[in-house]
């Protein structure tokens, strides 16, 4: 239904002007599974919305929503099928570019839901903000709202789909702002067939509670480029501070009805409760708060052995970067990677506010940072001040050491060529060929000498 369209730098097809519609939805489980919930906005390049739809999906009698995303059953029994949100979907797609964060899993699930309802459909092109994101940044996994926060879009997991779509269309719109993207080719947009739209059904308003500590961790858990996606629906189910029995329950179920091996998933969470064990300790501060939840989650899992001490060694680094340009983007997601806390607005805890040359001198939160106690810093000078590298003069006296040895090395040469040369007209050989490695024996000791003498201050 949806074929993957590559985004690449400068040079391919212009995509400003394309008018792009962000699609997310919220499924059962993994694959298999069906369709619970649906969204999408379509935005102008310029990132200005020209419309959205939001639905709940009633994917047959019975059939459990799934853990994650906050839907129950009972909601879904007043939803309508997927047939009959297809016409309004294809109306908001006519004539633009599919956009969708892992668009091979959405068009999976859209494809087997359109066929499910009779319809074949030409094929829409179709972008991935993953596949953008993994070509311009270093992060250490690919989730949407890891990506997000790395482009400094705000972002919440367990969010209903209308809000994922939205997020979606601002990282795509941004990229192609930011980065200069163009289309590998042209988009081939095809006509697509009209049907009669259906009663709509969006959810209800979700007032999140504020995001803890486990939330930001998750975002620091290093996932291969490729993803796994029971991992990411792990992530989602735990960035709420803790697994209820249900949860643990139908996470076990859609294990099984994808076909992982429960080897597999016993490994997955180790791995899991480990990353998150030492993204606690690596920050320096444990609260028995966060000890208690990571204790938790363990036993919800079936994880032995996990012992967290609360322990406090002072306040932890705490990074908040403003700004929109790509060198604050890379700075959000190095410190990511860093396996540092990437704050989200400015508070008390915030250690460090880097800003580029997009945010002005009389930005309030520049003054209130200084007020808070929170280091200001530029963000080209933010990697050595945060120990993410090592200062240039400690770069160039780490390198002085390499050249000393190698000075030395020519002092050498030099001076074996002119005992060769002594030696040489003490046995009567050729004045010319004398002269020749005298010459060089004085440049080695000269190049030698230069080398090992040190730079005058």
């Amino acid at each position: 239904m949806i074929e993957l369209l590559s985004l690449h730098g400068p040079g391919g097809h212009p995509a400003h002007g394309t008018a792009f519609t962000a699609v997310d939805i919220r499924t059962t489980g993994l694959r298999p599974g069906r369709v619970v919930e649906l969204a999408a906005v379509r935005v102008h390049a310029d990132g200005s919305i020209a419309g959205q739809l939001t639905t709940l999906v009633d994917p047959g009698a019975g059939v459990p929503p799934g853990p994650a995303h906050g839907i129950t059953r009972g909601e879904l029994d007043d939803a309508p099928p997927f047939g009959a949100v297809l016409g309004p979907l294809l109306d908001l797609c006519a004539g633009s570019v599919v956009v969708a964060h892992d668009l091979a899993f959405v068009s999976a699930f859209l494809e087997f839901e359109v066929k499910f309802s009779g319809v074949r459909l030409p094929v829409l092109p179709g972008v991935s903000t993953l596949a953008a994101a993994q070509s311009v940044l270093r992060l250490p996994n690919y989730r949407l709202t890891t990506v997000a926060h790395a482009l400094g879009v705000p972002a919440r997991s367990g969010q209903p789909a209308l809000s994922g779509a939205r997020t979606v269309a601002r990282l795509v719109t941004g990229m192609v702002e930011r980065y200069g993207f163009t289309f590998a080719a042209a988009p081939v947009l095809p006509a697509l067939p009209r049907f009669t739209g259906g009663r709509l059904l969006p959810r209800g308003e979700v007032t999140p509670a504020e995001p803890g500590w486990m939330a930001d961790a998750v975002e620091r858990i290093v996932a291969g480029r490729d993803g796994d996606a029971y991992l990411d629906l792990l992530a989602e189910v735990v960035a709420d501070q803790h697994l209820t029995r249900e949860e643990v329950t139908a996470l076990a179920a859609l294990a099984a009805e994808a076909g992982l091996p429960d080897a597999r998933v016993r490994s997955t969470h180790e791995q899991f409760v480990t990353a998150l064990r030492e993204i606690a300790e690596r920050d320096g501060v444990v609260t028995a708060a966060e000890a208690r939840e990571l204790r938790q989650v363990a036993t919800a899992l079936g994880v032995a052995g996990v012992e967290v001490r609360p322990a406090d060694g002072g306040k932890a680094t705490r990074v908040l970067v403003l700004g929109s340009t790509v060198d604050a983007d890379r700075m959000r997601a190095r410190v990511l990677e860093e396996g540092v806390q990437l704050a989200k607005k400015l508070t008390a805890s915030v250690t460090h506010l880097v800003v580029d040359a997009t945010v002005p001198a009389n930005e309030p939160r520049v003054a209130r940072a200084g007020e808070l106690g929170a280091e200001v810093l530029d963000v080209r000078a933010a990697p050595v001040a945060l120990g993410f590298e090592a200062p240039a003069v400690q770069a160039a006296s780490a390198a002085r050491p390499a050249k000393v040895v190698g000075g030395r090395v020519l002092m050498g040469v030099g001076l074996l060529l002119m005992f060769i040369v002594v030696v040489a007209m003490f046995t009567g050989s050729g004045l010319a060929a004398g002269i020749f490695l005298g010459a060089l024996g004085v440049g080695a000791l000269l190049g030698g000498w230069r080398i090992t003498e040190p730079a005058p201050r």
